[in-house]
């Protein structure tokens, strides 16, 4: 039985605290699974940024990517790896590149799924070009956005087609609101798209592979408590409504790790955001919720690199839209799209896989959150982003809040 070495890659960029967590967790497990003959043991390291040989080898058997959705570099070594060097990365840089929140809002409203109404208008202003002037006289239509906005309905939300971070989003309740946001939002192309009013609820479910954890949130408070702590929030029923969309659109566009935002209107509910393929991993964000994020990325990192999972380099639409045509309800629509979800992510597969060798998971996972060095990487994050004066307060914040998951987890 040979020993053999899989290379897992951390591609970071302002990420601390996860990373710091992941790595000392490796270290713990310190893994020896046997697999097809062979013992496979791993190493991690984090990814550099620098010149490369468009034919140099890749070492690594895996990368995490948090960097593909802005940094041109790392986006362009990752996809030359992938195509020379068979590299599996989280998550498709190719679908990140080109699958922005207007694609996904057209794939998934083909596909069946409740989204508002969306508008997509031009942007206001232009980069200068000799051919810039010519074009818009000849071609382009004047319009009242005003007039869309009473077609759409009132209020609705301006934000930029292409999405992120909350960047740019306004809602706007009237006419001269509508004007006052276009005005301001300058050469980006931007979506007009319905309020789901009277909403009673607002879920973010995070999916991370086949593994899928759904949170109560609020937008409207600040960062640090936006993930709310309430527990049986949804039925059991909705929650797996809620798994099956979320899987849904991540085996479409080959994000294994994504988040869906959904709101519930009278019993339907409604995705309105899901195209974040770089979601957010941050302890002072996620508090309680991070262990269960970095369970997350160690499950499916450690499955997908021992197994040699390979990456699905093309999206195949195909199965999706053959289930579309279909004259079924939404629900059984869902059904079936979401087993398509679970074939492409292997779910029968990793959870054999974990509870064979990753049994022990769980116990490590809930004994190295209640360590020091568990809380020098929360206060570490908290150190990037926070005054000195408020580090050790929002560091016993989160921490109190960790040890409360531990406290409602036990093993």
């Amino acid at each position: 039985m040979a020993e053999v070495v899989r290379h897992i890659g951390l591609s970071l960029g302002a990420d601390i605290c996860w990373p710091l967590c992941f790595e000392a967790l490796m270290k713990k497990l310190d893994l020896s699974i046997p697999i097809g003959g062979d013992t496979v043991r791993f190493d991690v390291e984090r990814v550099s940024i620098e010149p490369f040989d468009l034919r140099q080898p890749c070492k690594y058997d895996l990368v995490v990517d948090r960097l593909t959705h802005w940094l041109h570099t790392s986006r362009e070594w990752i996809k030359k790896s992938i195509v020379m060097d068979d590299l599996y990365v989280f998550n498709n840089p190719w679908s990140v590149q080109s699958s922005e929140k207007h694609t996904s809002y057209c794939a998934m409203m083909k596909l069946g799924m409740p989204i508002p109404e969306t508008w997509m208008i031009p942007p206001k202003t232009y980069e200068p070009s000799p051919d810039l002037k010519p074009t818009l006289n000849r071609y382009a239509k004047l319009f009242d956005v005003a007039k869309i906005g009473d077609q759409v309905g009132w209020p609705m939300f301006m934000k930029p087609y292409d999405g992120g971070g909350w960047r740019a989003v306004t809602k706007v309740d009237d006419a001269k609101a509508a004007w006052k946001a276009y005005e301001e939002s300058g050469k980006a192309v931007m979506h007009l798209q319905a309020a789901v009013k009277d909403f009673d609820r607002f879920v973010r479910c995070i999916g991370f592979g086949p593994q899928t954890h759904c949170v109560l949130y609020d937008a409207a408070a600040p960062l640090h408590d936006r993930y709310s702590r309430e527990k049986n929030f949804i039925a059991a029923k909705e929650a797996d409504h809620l798994r099956k969309i979320t899987l849904t659109i991540n085996a479409f566009f080959g994000w294994e790790f994504n988040s869906c935002e959904s709101l519930r209107r009278d019993g339907v509910w409604y995705p309105i955001d899901f195209a974040n393929a770089c979601p957010d991993s941050q302890v002072t964000s996620l508090h309680y919720h991070f262990p269960w994020l970095v369970k997350a990325y160690l499950k499916w990192s450690i499955f997908v690199a021992a197994t040699k999972k390979p990456m699905q380099k093309n999206l195949d639409w195909t199965p999706f839209y053959e289930v579309a045509k279909l004259d079924l309800p939404y629900s059984e629509k869902l059904d079936r799209y979401a087993r398509i979800a679970e074939e492409r992510f292997e779910t029968a597969k990793f959870e054999e896989f974990c509870a064979k060798h990753l049994s022990h998971l769980d116990a490590i996972v809930w004994e190295f959150f209640g360590t020091e060095e568990a809380k020098s990487a929360v206060r570490q994050k908290v150190q990037a982003l926070y005054p000195a004066y408020e580090v050790e307060a929002f560091t016993e914040l989160f921490w109190t809040r960790i040890q409360d998951w531990r406290r409602d987890n036990p093993v």
